[in-house]
């Protein structure tokens, strides 16, 4: 067997940050072999300036959205964007297509190797097909009347059985189904969709605006304008008297791992709910909150509390959301923008949360997400850092 030697200013592990005297070897298949520090007798080693590190994983996407790029008009609000969503996605289908095999090269160029997807369609199988990336397919389901409650299930299903036909001969790809939201899945849609969690991921998209609590507390506020706008009838609803996350936490205690999407109002004492939550969980459930602070920006002007998330240990992963809500695929421009607004969070940190994170979100840290022997999570360069920091030339690109 041959073996490579990759060499860089700095070598983050996927846990720590090591600086040039160290080098990676790895197998011709990607397999890695050893992390050591050099000698003087080694030879061929591959040198780079940057950092190198595992390869980045995208927690959260919308692939099958990439045609509506720049579409919908930036910071109106999360009750407008879904209306725009839901009425303006229909494009023809070799556009939509295209679109979707684009943005997956943008991924794999900008060093992504596995992704968090949602799924309300088909339209991504195809390219999915071809295994160029892992993919955590969440079949996302959502349907807020309860009249329709059996009727969405079996949209969803069927989905759910065409995902599972590339899954069986693909062990990159996995499947699970996914509530949308707490404001768009009904009690009897819930009772229907709880079975598929079980040792499974799955996701939901949380707090996303400041009127989804307000809407579960007092049954008031914006929300009742986006049903208005899409015609469902919402007088069956009783408001909770509680926050959004501790109205529908608890159904899903059967998962094993609950990806908690956006959290870009989430107040402290949901944090604290949610962590008492995971440590009482009998089924060992894994909470991880995914931060996405370009779609948040490009939504509601709003970056999540992510003080709050790290004061308080949580598990914290990186997603891009979809090309309806951000200009590109890019981890590390997540990176660049949270360091923007949190200095003070070391980078090795941020770098954790975009690869062995990520990949325990995804249940592939078997095989992605660190430099460990016998893992396969492909390289990424990350250039133009100055001190050890992202600057706005920095750049990622996957070299093996």
């Amino acid at each position: 067997m041959t073996y490579r030697k990759f060499s860089a200013d700095h070598l983050f592990t996927g846990y720590e940050m090591l600086d040039d005297h160290y080098v990676l070897i790895v197998s011709s298949d990607g397999t890695i072999q050893d992390i050591r520090q050099k000698t003087n007798t080694d030879d061929q080693i591959e040198s780079f300036h940057g950092i190198l590190c595992p390869g980045f994983i995208n927690s959260h996407c919308h692939l099958e959205l990439s045609h509506m790029k720049e579409l919908i008009p930036e910071q109106k609000g999360l009750v407008d964007f879904v209306f725009a969503v839901v009425t303006q996605r229909h494009f023809p289908q070799e556009e939509i297509y295209d679109a979707i095999s684009r943005a997956e090269e943008e991924m794999l160029n900008r060093g992504i190797v596995a992704v968090g997807d949602i799924c309300n369609n088909a339209d991504t199988i195809a390219q999915k097909r071809k295994g160029r990336l892992k993919y955590y397919n969440f079949i996302e389901v959502s349907g807020w009347s309860p009249q329709i409650a059996e009727s969405r299930f079996s949209k969803s299903k069927s989905f759910f059985d065409s995902f599972r036909n590339i899954s069986f001969s693909d062990p990159g790809q996995k499947l699970s189904m996914a509530p949308h939201a707490p404001y768009s899945v009904s009690d009897p849609l819930w009772d229907l969709i709880i079975p598929f969690f079980r040792n499974k991921t799955t996701s939901i998209h949380n707090q996303e605006s400041r009127f989804e609590n307000e809407f579960f507390i007092r049954g008031s506020g914006d929300f009742t304008r986006m049903y208005e706008l899409m015609n469902i009838d919402n007088s069956f609803f009783k408001p909770s008297g509680k926050s959004s996350l501790q109205s529908y936490l608890p159904k899903l205690k059967d998962a094993a791992n609950t990806i908690l999407v956006h959290n870009t109002f989430i107040q402290e004492e949901d944090i604290n709910y949610s962590l008492a939550v995971e440590e009482q969980s009998r089924s060992g459930t894994n909470l991880f909150f995914c931060v996405c602070a370009n779609a948040n920006l490009y939504i509601e002007n709003k970056v999540p509390p992510i003080d709050l998330l790290r004061k308080h240990g949580s598990k914290i992963v990186l997603g891009t959301d979809s090309l309806a809500s951000n200009h590109q695929l890019d981890i590390l421009a997540e990176i660049k923008t949270i360091h923007q607004y949190f200095p003070e969070i070391p980078l090795n940190e941020l770098l954790q949360w975009a690869t062995i994170n990520g990949a325990g979100s995804l249940q592939m840290d078997d095989v992605l997400g660190s430099f460990t022997k016998g893992k396969k999570p492909g390289i990424v360069l990350i250039e133009n850092i100055n001190g050890l920091k992202p600057d706005k030339s920095s750049i990622a690109r996957k070299i093996l």
